[in-house]
């Protein structure tokens, strides 16, 4: 792995914490949080961010965007992490806008992504199966005369709420698959809140016979379960950039708390059993942080990434909630109160484990991969 990044790359990075420094302030936070009811968008930052050409940055020049790649979102998507920002980036620019960059018509690029470089239209992914796989969709695709009709379910769709499209696996009997592009507009389609005590924004999408036209599948029926697979290697890796974000600045607010902090007329940073227990998230920062960036730049490559992005989603997972905890800890009571940034991070590290998913059970399939392999 290049752990080195170009002079681009670092231009990119450094633009997007401006801008998310600049305007996803304690304060503005708090301010989507006080919403009775809120969506938890903070549409201004996401009008700067495309204003800076960064929602666009991975998406064909055609569209408006400039044609980089991964990397560079994965810049994007870690600054969001960072400063805990209420913005679709995961979903939007590592998932689904891509998505339809890769596999989309032409048709389908002009009509969806012009809007997301533009930040006019957020995107989003309906992955996740109530106990089941991605690639077995409770969704169900009936054909019809010209197109399809949508029946089911789908849980835990981000930014869900106030998306313009979903891109929705179904199956298609007796044991087909396709991914469908399906507007939030469309007959049939219903979106609840789903209550998220982390303050995630998350909706439950029902389709009830929806009418999608035949322009509404990516790709082909062929290729869906890869287009699936591929969507959920991105997601999973971008997820586990966005906790290596999230890591960082809860220790760095560590770190200048124990420095300021006094106890019997010292720094506690200087008491051996602090900078002990800082230490050991300092490990786990890196560790989410470096095998993050692993995942990430192998996908950029075009490289094989099943097994770094496992092991990525491990430790984002397990080593977050370590991290998160440690400071939480250190603060003592500071780290509770929400007139401190601290628990916005501890909530965001909660929310991305639970998505994620257990580590005992991730350690398993990795396991099982690695057990696969001949010797």
């Amino acid at each position: 792995m290049d752990f080195s990044f170009t002079e681009e790359q670092e231009t990119v990075r450094d633009l997007a914490a401006r801008i998310f420094t600049d305007l996803a302030t304690h304060e503005r936070l708090r301010e989507l949080e006080s919403e009775p009811d809120g969506e938890r968008f903070d549409r201004k930052l996401w009008s700067e961010l495309a204003a800076a050409g960064l929602l666009g940055i991975a998406l064909p020049e055609e569209v408006g965007g400039a044609g980089l790649g991964f990397l560079e979102t994965a810049l994007v998507v870690e600054q969001a992490g960072r400063s805990a920002a209420y913005v679709p980036a995961v979903e939007t620019l590592a998932a689904a806008a891509p998505a339809i960059a890769r596999f989309g018509t032409d048709g389908q690029r002009r009509k969806w992504l012009s809007g997301v470089v533009a930040g006019d239209t957020v995107l989003t992914t309906a992955l996740v199966e109530l106990g089941g796989s991605p690639l077995s969709p409770g969704v169900v695709a009936q054909p019809t005369g010209d197109g399809w009709a949508l029946s089911g379910t789908k849980v835990c769709v981000p930014s869900g709420m106030f998306a313009d499209a979903v891109l929705v696996p179904a199956r298609r009997e007796p044991d087909g698959l396709a991914v469908f592009i399906v507007p939030t507009s469309a007959p049939g389609v219903g979106r609840q809140r789903q209550p998220v005590n982390t303050g995630q924004s998350e909706a439950i999408l029902t389709l009830d016979g929806t009418p999608v036209g035949l322009d509404a599948l990516l790709g082909t029926v062929e290729d869906a379960r890869s287009i699936i697979e591929w969507l959920v290697q991105r997601s999973t890796a971008a997820l586990a950039l966005a906790q290596a974000g999230a890591a960082a600045a809860a220790l760095a607010l560590v770190a200048e708390y124990t420095k300021t902090r006094e106890q019997f007329g010292k720094p506690i940073a200087t008491f051996q059993a602090v900078g002990q227990r800082a230490a050991d998230a300092y490990v786990d920062t890196e560790a989410i942080r470096l095998t993050a960036w692993q995942a990430a730049w192998r996908i950029a490559e075009g490289l094989p990434a099943d097994k770094e992005v496992a092991v990525a989603k491990f430790w984002a997972a397990d080593g977050g909630q370590r991290v998160v905890h440690a400071a939480v800890h250190l603060h003592g009571g500071v780290g509770v109160d929400r007139d401190y940034p601290l628990h916005r991070y501890f909530l965001m590290t909660k929310h991305l484990e639970l998505t994620l998913g257990g580590a005992t059970d991730q350690l398993l399939r990795l396991g099982a991969t690695l057990a696969a392999e001949p010797a």
